[in-house]
C-alpha cells in the first residue's frame, strides 16, 4: 500500500504555541495547572501530565502556583478570579480565538444582536459567548435559527473549526430576515486548509486515517468531511486503534489529521499503515 497525507495535516500555531507555553511554565519550576484540557487530545494532555502539569476541572481546584488558560479561552470572568487568589496566569488562548472574542464584544458594545455559529457546548463557544455579554443566539446550521430572531441588526461571529460552508448558510439564511448584518468570518485560516486538503486527499485515496482525539471538534470535522466524499474513513487517535479489515484490498492509503494532533502521534499512525503493507 502507497500512504499518502495530507498537504496540511496536523498541529497548527495555536496549539503549538499553547502546548510551548505550558512546558515553560514547567521549565520555570513551581506548581502548573491548566483549566480543563489544555488543547483536545488525550495523549498530549497525558504527556504534559507527565511533566507535571495537572489539569483542574474547576477554579477551586487550583490554590496555587501557575494557571494556563486553555488554547479554546475562557470567560475573562475567570482570568480575573484566578487573579485575585493570587495565581501567576499564563493565557494560552489561540489568537484566532482571541480575535473572536474581540469580534463578539465589539458586536455586543456596537449594539448587535449577537448570533455564534457553533457548538453550543465546546469551551471556545463558551468563551465567545461570555465575551459577548453573556447574550447571544448559537446555532450550528441555518435550520436553528430562531422563528423570531433577536434583532434587526445582526452581527455574526463563528467559531473557528467551522466549516466556511456551515457559516455562509446561516448568513445565507439571514439575510433577507435582517435589515443590517454584520459577518465576522472568524474561521482559522489552519483549519479551512486542513479541511480543503482532507476532502482532496479523500477523494483520491481508496481510504483515509483521520488522526486525532475523539473528544476534539476540528478533527471530528475532518472525518465528517473525509467520510462524506470516501466510505472508507477512519478516525483514531493512535496507531493501536488501527483495524487491518480496514485495508483489505486498498492499494493508496491517505492519511490527515486534526489541528491538536502532534506530529508523532501522526507518523506513528503512518508507520503501523506501512508495516502492514510490508506484512500483507
Amino acid at each position: 500500500m502507497k500512504v499518502v497525507v495530507a498537504r496540511h495535516a496536523g498541529v497548527c500555531y495555536g496549539v503549538e504555541r499553547a502546548l510551548k507555553l505550558a512546558e515553560e511554565a514547567v521549565a520555570v519550576g513551581g506548581e502548573v495547572s491548566t483549566l480543563g484540557p489544555l488543547i483536545h487530545n488525550p495523549q498530549a494532555v497525558l504527556a504534559l501530565q507527565a511533566k507535571g502539569v495537572s489539569v483542574a476541572s474547576s477554579l477551586e481546584d487550583v490554590s496555587s502556583g501557575t494557571l494556563v488558560i486553555r488554547s479554546h479561552g475562557v470567560d475573562p470572568a475567570v482570568i480575573a478570579a484566578a487573579q485575585d487568589k493570587g495565581l501567576e496566569v499564563i493565557d494560552a488562548t489561540c489568537p484566532f480565538v482571541s480575535a473572536a472574542h474581540h469580534c463578539a464584544a465589539d458586536l455586543s458594545e456596537s449594539g448587535y444582536a449577537v448570533v455564534i455559529v457553533g457548538e453550543s457546548d465546546h469551551p471556545e463557544v463558551e468563551g465567545i459567548l461570555a465575551h459577548a455579554g453573556g447574550v447571544a443566539t448559537i446555532v450550528q446550521h441555518a435550520e436553528d435559527l430562531p422563528a423570531r430572531l433577536p434583532g434587526r441588526r445582526i452581527g455574526v461571529v463563528v467559531q473557528t473549526t467551522q466549516p466556511p460552508s456551515v457559516l455562509q448558510e446561516v448568513v445565507d439564511a439571514l439575510l433577507p430576515r435582517v435589515s443590517e448584518l454584520r459577518v465576522c468570518n472568524t474561521i482559522c485560516s489552519a483549519t479551512a486548509k486542513r479541511q480543503e486538503s482532507a476532502a482532496e486527499l479523500a477523494e483520491s485515496v481508496d481510504v483515509i486515517v483521520v488522526v486525532g482525539g475523539h473528544n476534539s471538534g476540528n478533527t471530528t470535522r475532518l472525518a465528517e468531511i473525509c467520510f462524506a466524499r470516501n466510505p472508507r474513513t477512519h478516525h483514531v487517535e493512535t496507531a493501536d486503534e488501527l483495524d487491518v479489515a480496514w485495508f483489505e484490498g486498498a492499494r493508496v492509503v491517505g492519511v490527515t489529521a486534526g489541528a491538536s494532533t502532534p506530529d508523532v502521534q501522526i507518523r506513528g499512525v503512518i508507520d503501523a499503515v506501512e508495516a502492514l503493507s510490508s506484512d500483507a
